[in-house]
């Protein structure tokens, strides 16, 4: 996920906790190559210049057997147990037993070659890296001391006359090696700690976001399946009741409603299926198969809801529509159809009105459907708050569809003068946004 600069330029560190975690990896290997690389040209160095200044000497072959012996465990110290901490091995290296032995070693026979030959002193300062890396800070302070001490006192011994120079300036550079080395670690371990608390953060996140999508989708799932089974389900019982009440009396007004009933069940199991495959409404897919659109998916709806359940409850409605709708997206389309559903069955069974209209106005912004009834009214400011364990979801549900896709939802009503409800979409609205799940918006599917 990393991001770079148009051009031949250095791309910007990813802010990927991995790719962090190796380029600080990248980091320590490169300063650990750098510390190697310095300690075999000091070690060769030493060697050489003991060899032209001491030529032939009886400890000669001591010198050369130690600093072999040097190189060779010095190179081996990684295959010896020189396992850095951390992840993707950016931590200090473990002090395991095998690693202090073999530190104990390379520290022993460099003692050894500097009381022998005081040129090989200056190899120290790679040997301070390689104390402070493996060994507690504490121990590690004092083996860099130690080392120090024995830099000072090869230097003197080198020396013809007394230079203050050579008492001060091997500790001044063990001083900053040691300070650089040790500011270097906090900055690394702070980093750690920062890409420890950025991974633990994004799966928090991750599980919120999870938590949120689950419970949104449960919101949208349980508002589609109130649109369209429950309903189709509140229809069905009502015929059925009625038919039932009829069926000695008016035996074939009766199977007319059980027939009506075995309508709405079809129909109940078409949406069902296509809720199921992608939660597009019925009514619209059928419209747009019969070369229709919003318009007469709207005059079927109303058609069907206002020959819904018994004669006792039936109601006129009408569709009129300004544009009918075209162009609209399809998911604009779907909330719209949707909510003039759930308007209608509220009509059909709360207002007790004898006419409906349902107006389709498409203008250059936005399009605005109007529900209007002649019912029984009631007070808007008790919308929402359900009266029984029957009542579903009402006006809450759709105003949830209409925030979806950044419209407006506005009731007028009263008690005994009907209602009316005005539903208005902005054309430029943003999409409407899904939570996670396994569901796709029904125009992506």
């Amino acid at each position: 996920m990393s991001t770079s600069r148009p051009g031949p330029v250095t791309p910007r560190p990813s802010t990927d906790p991995a790719d962090a975690f190796a380029l600080d990896a990248e980091r320590v290997r490169w300063l650990a190559a750098v510390i190697h690389v310095a300690f075999f040209l000091l070690l060769g160095g030493a060697l050489a210049r003991f060899l032209i200044r001491h030529p032939g000497e009886l400890r000669t072959p001591w010198i050369i057997a130690l600093s072999a012996a040097l190189a060779l465990l010095y190179a081996l110290g990684p295959a010896l147990g020189d396992q850095p901490s951390g992840p993707g091995g950016n931590g200090p290296a473990k002090a395991t037993p095998r690693r202090l032995l073999w530190l104990a070693l390379v520290v022993g026979v460099w003692v050894v070659l500097v009381l022998l030959a005081p040129s090989f002193a200056w190899c120290a300062v790679p040997l301070f890296y390689t104390g402070l890396r493996t060994l507690p800070m504490r121990a590690a302070l004092v083996l860099v001391a130690l080392l120090t001490a024995f830099v000072v006192g090869a230097q003197l011994q080198l020396a013809k006359s007394f230079d203050p120079n050579l008492l001060l300036a091997p500790p001044a550079v063990a001083a900053l090696a040691t300070a650089v080395f040790v500011h270097m670690e906090r900055q690394a371990e702070r980093q750690r700690n920062l890409i420890h608390d950025l991974i633990r953060t994004r799966r928090e996140l991750a599980a919120t976001e999870r938590r949120e999508g689950t419970l949104a989708e449960r919101q949208r799932l349980s508002m589609e399946i109130h649109d369209t089974l429950a309903q189709s389900l509140s229809s069905q019982r009502m015929l059925l009741q009625a038919a039932d009440r009829m069926w000695d009396t008016d035996p074939a007004k009766a199977r007319a409603h059980v027939r009506t009933a075995g309508a709405f069940t079809e129909r109940g199991l078409s949406e069902a299926r296509r809720f199921v495959h992608d939660l597009a409404p019925a009514g619209l897919a059928e419209a747009e198969a019969a070369g229709g659109g919003l318009r007469e998916a709207l005059q079927a709806l109303a058609e069907r809801e206002s020959a819904a359940g018994p004669t006792a409850v039936r109601f006129h409605a009408e569709v009129h529509a300004d544009g009918g709708g075209a162009g609209l997206p399809a998911g604009a389309q779907a909330t719209l159809l949707r909510i003039t559903q759930g308007a209608l069955a509220n009509v059909r069974e709360h207002a007790g009105a004898r006419n409906a209209a349902v107006t389709l106005t498409h203008l250059d912004d936005q399009v605005v459907v109007d529900i209007a009834d002649d019912g029984r009214g009631f007070a808007p400011e008790s919308a929402g708050t359900p009266s029984g364990p029957q009542r579903g979801h009402g006006l809450p549900a759709i105003r949830a569809r209409a925030r979806q896709l950044g419209g407006t939802v506005t009731v007028e009503s009263a008690p005994g003068q009907g209602t009316v409800l005005s539903v208005s979409i902005p054309l430029t609205a943003p999409r409407p946004e899904y939570p996670m799940s396994t569901h796709q918006p029904p125009e992506q599917q």
